[in-house]
């Protein structure tokens, strides 16, 4: 493997550095990261790559993969023969941001008579220190590929980078609880909600009215129009947030609640540093008054679940300004906000 030039991605303020190994190379140590997690994307039916399959066999130049790494310790002062040492010693914690269906077809190919293992291909690899920001650059690199969506995006990185165990909360797929459920364990596709929900800076990212394509680019729209990314806060402060409260039973009780999640993990995006300073009772005290503010609107006037997403959301964006009201004050409010 070698690397040609390294430069900084002053969008998602991390290195980029070019480099190129050989089809060997790759299939060795590329190839694995397809699999390595419980999810990757759906590769396609092999009819979609004969035409890039024909032109490896004949020696085509394929277009270059993106890998990427969660990690601080690479910056743009970093030497590029460290670099090449880093990637060569933990390659197996990488993950492939674009280009898996080109490396699938490239080990389809491998074994076919005349194959030149010694071919290049070429690659980018983004170093982050944040995984957020891999996301807002893998949203697009794919925007406009319609087998990758931004949901399948979203697990795909939680499944590469999330350690939900160190990081504090038992969490498990639908599969795992249908075989059994852990007490107090999150569902994971409401965590991966809440992360798109993080991302797109909306808690509306699920309506049913809407034909999925269509919503999955109105998700990717609102991704790349919000400004990338705050330093100071990203989706792990929400997973940190949820282990420090979570002591209490009526505060798991209501984070496990989907459209609560949703709410609460989009608007503590903007007051993530006063959330997290909270202990858990003071949560608990004021997930209370929220409820008995919530409990005085007309459940049969109001689409709950979407209010639900939408007054949760407002009340821990604006925490600041709302977290010494009680029920009547934030009722108030509540209802100038709705108030058509």
């Amino acid at each position: 493997m070698k690397i040609y030039d390294k430069d900084f991605d002053k969008v998602i303020n991390g290195v980029v550095a070019t480099g190129s190994l050989t089809y060997r190379e790759a299939i060795e140590k590329l190839t694995p990261l397809i699999s390595k997690t419980e999810f990757q994307r759906k590769l396609q039916d092999k009819k979609f790559y004969e035409k890039l399959e024909r032109d490896i066999v004949n020696g085509c130049v394929m277009p270059p993969i993106t890998l990427a790494f969660v990690e601080k310790a690479i910056n743009l002062e970093t030497q590029i023969e460290k670099i090449e040492t880093y990637f060569n010693n933990e390659y197996e914690n990488s993950f492939v941001l674009d280009g898996i269906q080109r490396l699938n077809t490239l080990l389809r190919v491998s074994n076919q008579e005349n194959f030149d293992f010694d071919k290049k291909l070429y690659f980018n690899i983004i170093f982050s220190d944040k995984v957020d920001k891999l996301l807002y650059r893998m949203i697009t690199l794919n925007n406009g590929q319609k087998p990758m969506t931004p949901r399948h995006q979203v697990e795909m990185l939680m499944a590469n980078v999330f350690n939900f165990e160190a990081l504090g909360i038992e969490v498990q797929t639908e599969k795992e609880r249908a075989d059994k459920i852990k007490i107090n364990s999150f569902n994971k596709s409401d965590i991966e909600q809440a992360y798109l929900a993080y991302m797109a800076n909306s808690p509306m990212v699920d309506n049913k009215k809407i034909i999925q394509d269509k919503m999955d680019e109105l998700i990717v729209n609102k991704i790349i129009s919000t400004e990338p990314i705050d330093d100071s806060g990203n989706f792990e402060d929400v997973i940190k947030a949820i282990a420090k409260f979570q002591i209490i039973p009526a505060n798991i009780k209501w984070l496990k609640q989907a459209n609560n999640l949703v709410g609460f993990a989009v608007g503590l995006k903007t007051s993530h540093k006063i959330i997290l300073d909270l202990t858990p009772e003071e949560f608990s005290n004021s997930i209370e008054v929220f409820e008995k503010a919530f409990s005085d609107f007309n459940p049969s006037k109001i689409k709950l679940g979407k209010m639900r997403r939408e007054l949760s959301f407002e009340y821990f964006k604006n925490y600041s300004k709302l977290k010494d009201f009680d029920t009547y004050e934030l009722l108030e409010y509540f209802s100038d906000i709705t108030n058509d």
